[in-house]
């Protein structure tokens, strides 16, 4: 059983320590006494506090400032698509459910105006080491229309011929011989949504999803050349049990995926109406939600998979597992990332990008976002210039939350304070951790042990802590 742990007197360089493998503890007692309310960070600050006084014009501006100074930054592209036959129940996505293929096409029509708006922009620097399609489902249109995306992509954006370009797939939507056309396409990465094979529970999320289908689409994925397979699973499902859910994770790890994504499943039917659908007595208690996470993590380190982070695990040899270990890993809109500190263009209603030291989102109604291309104008619905603290503290979340340590010195360098003083509330808050043993605070180095991983990333948010007692998110676990 392989993970990631930090061990005294290793080697130590830059900003975070090197990495050896070493097993991962979950204890549900601690997950128990911490676990809190706090988002998932693919961004600090998240994304409900961008404001709409941040607009198309100040978008401009810094996509112009991009390599000023000869700092030539990676560049990345996130493209949303949202359609989808049927709804799931469990569903947080912006996504349209249709099944007028019209309305389907017409979005391509659009989406194509925003990406020469966009390569406009970074025509000067127009080099993509990264790409994600997601949704909604991008398979809900066919294999002649995703090539011919991405070939309108691809005129606009070069694309690096070793970089990495992944597609959402839900495995009912494709057939076997989809799968080889993707990759031909020019995707070299995969993500299948699975979330559980019981029949009991797919019923329960309106999400019947043939086993056999499923794994063969798998298989066809590995046969065709994908550099990396992702599988998501969730916890928490109506009618998930212990059992249940073992079969599920043993039937997934008999697939040998690179990697998996384990998600909490959030009940928030007031923000998401899709949820409404589902029997809320159905749902697994609080104590049993904690149990299928540990059986997860128990079958999954038995497996040999590597905890990344958050929700994510993957293989050893896999390209996440890698950037972790030599310092690299990022965590972005996509999740993990070995693209560190990219810029991203986000394409498509809803999508959010980050240039420099800025966030922005798409309008979120398709209408809305028609509208300002119509009048070609950039679909920009707000967003949010960092501030020194933000970049100060957003590199200090993103330290434990892919390497689960950080230099003081190294942040006290970049952001120009004194770490001590400046995070004293925080370093309070880290106490009870400390006498705990779950924190080890030496020699200029915060690093977070293995029993805490899961639920130690809120302390340094300065908003979270602001409005804590305001439920905004769901629970940590």
């Amino acid at each position: 059983m392989q993970y990631y742990t930090l061990e005294p007197g290793i080697a130590r360089e830059g900003l975070f320590p090197l990495m050896n493998f070493a097993p991962i503890e979950f204890d549900a007692e601690l997950v128990r006494r911490f676990d809190r309310n706090g988002p998932r960070y693919t961004s600090y600050p998240t994304a409900d506090r961008f404001v709409e006084a941040f607009g198309e014009e100040t978008y401009r501006t810094w996509a112009g400032r991009r390599n000023v100074g000869g700092i030539q930054r990676p560049l990345g592209l996130y493209v949303h698509l949202p359609f989808c036959r049927d709804v799931c129940f469990y569903c947080a996505c912006n996504k349209i459910v249709t099944r007028d293929s019209g309305k389907a096409a017409r979005y391509l029509d659009y989406l194509g105006r925003e990406i020469e708006l966009q390569a406009a922009l970074f025509r000067d620097d127009p080099h993509v080491s990264q790409m994600h399609w997601g949704g909604g489902t991008p398979t809900y249109y066919d294999a002649r229309q995703l090539r011919a995306l991405f070939a309108r992509l691809a005129d606009h954006f070069e694309f690096t011929p070793h970089g990495e370009y992944s597609i959402e797939v839900d495995p009912r939507s494709v057939d076997t011989e989809t799968i080889p056309a993707l990759r031909e396409t020019g995707f070299n990465r995969v993500s299948f949504g699975v979330q559980d094979f019981d029949p009991g529970v797919q019923a329960a999320i309106h999400r019947v999803q043939s086993e056999e289908r499923t794994l063969g689409v798998i298989e066809a994925a590995r046969r065709a050349g994908f550099d990396s397979i992702n599988v998501d699973l969730m916890y928490g499902l109506p009618k998930q049990t212990l059992m249940s859910f073992n079969v599920t994770l043993a039937r997934v790890l008999a697939a040998r995926p690179d990697r998996i994504a384990l998600y909490n499943y959030a009940h928030l039917p007031t923000l998401f109406k899709a949820q409404r659908r589902i029997n809320e007595s159905d749902l697994p208690s609080a104590e049993t939600k904690l149990k299928l996470l540990g059986l997860a993590i128990r079958r999954l380190g038995s497996a040999g998979y590597v905890y990344i982070g958050m929700d994510h695990f993957a293989l050893p040899e896999d390209a996440l597992a890698v950037a972790q270990r030599q310092g690299r890993l990022h965590r972005n809109f996509q999740g993990y990332s070995t693209c560190a500190e990219a810029d991203l263009v986000g394409l498509g209603v809803s999508a959010i990008g980050a240039i420099g030291p800025t966030y922005s989102q798409n309008h979120r109604a398709v209408e809305e976002y028609y509208d300002c291309l119509d009048r070609g104008r950039l679909p920009i619905m707000r967003g949010i210039e960092l501030t020194a603290d933000d970049l100060a503290r957003r590199a200090v979340i993103q330290a434990l939350m892919c390497h689960f340590a950080l230099s003081k010195e190294s942040v006290e360098i970049a952001y120009l304070i004194h770490f001590d003083r400046y995070f004293a509330a925080e370093i309070e808050d880290l106490r009870e951790f400390e006498k705990l043993g779950l924190i080890a605070a030496e020699e200029g180095w915060l690093t977070v042990t293995p029993k805490v991983r899961f639920v130690i990333r809120s302390i340094f948010d300065r908003y979270l802590r602001h409005d804590r007692e305001v439920r905004r998110y769901s629970r940590v676990i």
